[in-house]
C-alpha cells in the first residue's frame, strides 16, 4: 500500500496563491506594450473656388395691355411730299371732263398766289395728264419754278420737283420724237399717193394707145393725164 503523508495545512490554498504570485510577478516584469501613433488624418483635396454669385435681375410688371398717350395713337399727318402724290394719284384716276375742270379751277387758284410753290406743282401735274404738248410744255416751266424755290415748303417739295421734271423732259423728247415720226409717215404717205396717181395715169395713157381707131379713118386723140 502507499505510504501516505499527512497534508500540510498551509498547503490547501497554495494553488490559488501561486496564480495570484505569477500573475503579479508577469505584470511587474513584462514590458508594457507601447501604445499604437495614431493615423495621420486624410488631406482633402482643395476645391477650387466657386465663382461669385451674380445678382437676379430686377423684375419688372408686364403690363397687360401698354396704355399709350392719345397723341402717339394717331396717325401722323403727312407731311408737302405725301399731299403732293395724294393729289398726283387722285388727278391720275379723273376722266378727260373732270381733269379739264381741275385744270381750270388750279389755274384760277395760282392766278391769286402765283408763287406758291404747292400750287404750281398741283398745276403742273394736273396739266402733265392732259396728254397735250403744249400744257407739257407748261407743265416743265411750272415744275421747274418749283425746283428753283427756296422757300421752306419749296425746299420740302424740291427733290419730288426735281424727279418730276426729269421725268417731264423724257416725256417731251419721246412725245417729239413721236411727233416727229408720226409726220414723216404723214409725208411718205402724201408720196405714195402722188405716185400712185402718176401711175394710174400713164396706164390711162397706155390704154388709149391700145383702141382701135374710129370708122373715119380720125386719129384719136389721147386722153391727157390728168
Amino acid at each position: 500500500m502507499p505510504q501516505r503523508f499527512p497534508r500540510r495545512p498551509g498547503l490547501a490554498r497554495a494553488p490559488g496563491l501561486l496564480l495570484a504570485l505569477s500573475a503579479l510577478l508577469s505584470a511587474c516584469t513584462l514590458p508594457s506594450a507601447a501604445p499604437e501613433a495614431p493615423a495621420p488624418p486624410r488631406r482633402r483635396p482643395r476645391r477650387p473656388p466657386a465663382p461669385p454669385a451674380r445678382a437676379a435681375p430686377a423684375l419688372r410688371p408686364v403690363e397687360a395691355e401698354p396704355q399709350a398717350p392719345a397723341t402717339q395713337m394717331q396717325p401722323r399727318a403727312p407731311g408737302p411730299v405725301g399731299h403732293m402724290l395724294a393729289h398726283a394719284d387722285r388727278v391720275r384716276s379723273l376722266s378727260a371732263a373732270d381733269l379739264s375742270a381741275e385744270v381750270a379751277r388750279l389755274n384760277d387758284a395760282a392766278g391769286s398766289a402765283s408763287n406758291d410753290p404747292t400750287l404750281l406743282m398741283q398745276q403742273a401735274i394736273a396739266l402733265a395728264q392732259t396728254r397735250n404738248a403744249a400744257d407739257l410744255a407748261r407743265a416743265l416751266g411750272l415744275m421747274q419754278r418749283v425746283a428753283a424755290d427756296n422757300s421752306e415748303t419749296g425746299r420740302a417739295l424740291q427733290p419730288l420737283a426735281r424727279l418730276l421734271v426729269a421725268r417731264y423732259q423724257e416725256q417731251r423728247r419721246v412725245e417729239d420724237e413721236r411727233d416727229r415720226q408720226g409726220q414723216q409717215l404723214k409725208d411718205a404717205q402724201r408720196r405714195i399717193d402722188q405716185l400712185n396717181d402718176r401711175l394710174e395715169a400713164l396706164r390711162a395713157i397706155e390704154r388709149s394707145f391700145g383702141r382701135p381707131a374710129p370708122a373715119n379713118g380720125t386719129p384719136r386723140a389721147p386722153h391727157a393725164p390728168q
